[in-house]
């Protein structure tokens, strides 16, 4: 049995406590949840979608999701899953690998009554491997900007969407036209926002342009 330590000795030997993670939050901007609130936990590398950003997204895609079926890759807060949720997905699956995440979002579900929404623990990129070809009408992709995790990510999202699906991605570059018509896809819209180059991809055109 460990004896606590005394008051005369040196604080730098005493043992240290662990600190509590401390925490802000992000609000759902429009539809059925419009002004929720989602808890932003203080962890490395996560990054909720800036309000300005998740605004123009909804803008492009507009505001009514009745219907869809959405895959949430690396999830994180959820800020992008609910907000679709929130303007009526039929289903929205949130993947996350990180358990303390996962629980929240669970949480978040419950109080929410966000019966649209599914939590998962488990890789992004598997989940959209496993995917059903052509069964998504919106993949969002927002990887930590320092894994390498980007171009798998949009290899797996490609063929899991539906003709007329998208892909949402978040990334510290703008992705060129040869590299995503590599993988099938070409931009539909960008953004950038400070560091932030949010793409809206769809799937590439088989037709050829006519001649000129």
């Amino acid at each position: 049995m460990k004896r606590p330590p005394s008051p005369d000795q040196p604080r730098s030997l005493r043992p240290s406590r662990p600190k509590a993670v401390q925490s802000h939050e992000v609000r759902i901007i429009g539809g059925q949840f419009k002004r929720s609130k989602l808890q932003v936990a203080d962890k490395p590398g996560l990054r909720p979608t800036p309000d300005r950003v998740r605004e123009t997204l909804f803008n492009w895609l507009g505001q009514d999701l009745s219907g869809w079926r959405c895959l949430d890759a690396f999830a994180g807060t959820g800020a992008l899953g609910f907000e679709a949720a929130s303007r009526g997905a039929e289903q929205v699956l949130l993947v996350e690998q990180d358990g303390a995440l996962v629980a929240q979002l669970k949480r978040m579900q419950e109080q929410f009554k966000a019966t649209a929404v599914q939590v998962v623990r488990g890789d992004g990129v598997a989940a959209l491997r496993h995917a059903a070809p052509g069964s998504l009408e919106l993949v969002f992709l927002d990887p930590p900007f320092d894994s390498n995790l980007f171009a798998s990510a949009v290899q797996a999202a490609a063929p899991a969407l539906t003709a007329a699906g998208f892909v949402y991605l978040e990334a510290p570059k703008r992705w060129t036209e040869p590299e995503l018509q590599g993988m099938g896809l070409q931009e539909h819209r960008h953004l950038k926002a400070g560091l932030v180059h949010a793409h809206l991809l769809k799937r590439l055109d088989p037709t050829p342009a006519p001649a000129g």
